[in-house]
């Protein structure tokens, strides 16, 4: 989300109620909001959380089902992972039936990036 858009209230974009699905339970948990739909190491992302150099993909059954769609997320996946960054993904599955897990993944990976590198 923007800061113009936050300024004016306004929801932050997504493109599929996949993504609006996991919005909400960031939103519930009351964790950080992302950006949103920004374009990251060349790819476009569905959740960026620039301090915290995370990214999250949310995968639709529709979009992510062959074996050359799965080929590209591996690809996107590692390109962030190469830069620096923090990658994780949750399926179609996991956002509509365990909302209460993808809530403590998220928390947990968000908690662990806030230490910074275990020595």
């Amino acid at each position: 989300m923007t800061r113009m858009q936050r300024l004016l209230g306004l929801d932050a974009l997504t493109d599929t109620g996949l993504e609006r699905a996991f919005l909400a339970i960031v939103r519930d948990a009351g964790l950080p909001l992302p950006e949103t739909q920004i374009y990251v190491n060349g790819y476009r992302v569905d959740f960026y959380w620039p301090n915290l150099g995370l990214v999250v993909e949310t995968d639709g059954w529709r979009h992510h089902r062959t074996s050359g769609e799965q080929s590209t997320d591996r690809r996107r996946d590692q390109a962030h992972t190469t830069s620096g960054l923090t990658a994780i993904r949750f399926g179609e599955d996991q956002v509509r039936c365990e909302p209460e897990y993808v809530r403590r993944t998220l928390a947990a990976v968000i908690a662990r990036v806030e230490q910074g590198p275990s020595a």
